[in-house]
């Protein structure tokens, strides 16, 4: 088998990359510290964070987290052996900080760095592979789903200027995966321009670079309010989680 599989070309291979997982967030919609929340008897961060142990397409994990969360995080990932997690580090006031600071953490050599949000447990091989194979292929890929409510994008005085086609909509989860020096230099970019960014696709975006959409998943949910818990806990019920 090792004979075999030395005859395919390594490009052909979709090379594993390394994850950044932002669990540094105020969590100010939720009332209490979301990320250490329990979800059906674990951690929620360790819920995340053991998705990515236990893919095949993730080599390392880096947390980035608030320095209140450092001790507790490093603690409950000790606790559980998780091996691919090499650092836990504070991040910074905002997302493209924290998100800078996370993937200047990575290997230097790796290839490819993905990013997620450290409040999204539910995330599945299938879609990591799909980003991952999309951002050999694309140098950036992000999963997104179409909507189900019609969207309309409104004025400063909340009144509708116009109906976008929901075709041409998506709406976009994590991970998102990029060429290790794309990210690199869009993030440090957006940061020294002073660019405010949702998502850090939005850094690469802005700098003119096209970027691919993959199928994303229903099931993986941002938590951000009570009633997700409440969801998340009946999708872990659906797949037999105990």
């Amino acid at each position: 088998m090792s004979f075999i599989n030395n005859l395919i070309p390594q490009k052909m291979k979709t090379p594993a990359c390394s994850m950044v997982v932002l669990a540094a967030g105020s969590s100010q919609r939720m009332g209490y510290d979301k990320i250490t929340a329990d979800l059906k008897g674990k951690p929620v961060i360790l819920r995340t964070l053991q998705a990515f142990e236990d893919s095949e397409f993730v080599n390392e994990i880096i947390v980035v987290t608030r320095n209140e969360s450092l001790a507790e995080l490093s603690d409950i990932i000790a606790q559980a052996g998780l091996k691919k997690v090499k650092k836990v580090v504070e991040g910074g006031k905002t997302r493209a900080e924290s998100s800078n600071i996370g993937i200047f953490q990575c290997n230097r050599n790796a290839k490819l760095i993905g990013i997620h949000d450290g409040a999204r447990p539910l995330i599945t091989e299938d879609v990591i592979l799909r980003c991952a194979k999309g951002a050999r292929s694309n140098r950036a890929c992000i999963p997104g789903i179409p909507p189900t409510d019609t969207i309309k994008q409104i004025d400063v005085k909340h009144e509708v200027e116009r109906t976008v086609p929901r075709e041409k909509t998506r709406l976009i989860q994590t991970p998102q995966i990029f060429d290790a020096s794309l990210i690199k230099g869009a993030l440090t970019k957006a940061i020294n321009e002073g660019w405010t960014i949702t998502d850090d696709a939005s850094a690469v975006e802005m700098m003119g670079i096209n970027i691919h959409v993959v199928e994303g998943s229903p099931e993986n949910i941002k938590l951000t309010s009570p009633i997700d818990f409440y969801v998340a806990e009946k999708i872990l019920e659906n797949r037999g989680v105990e």
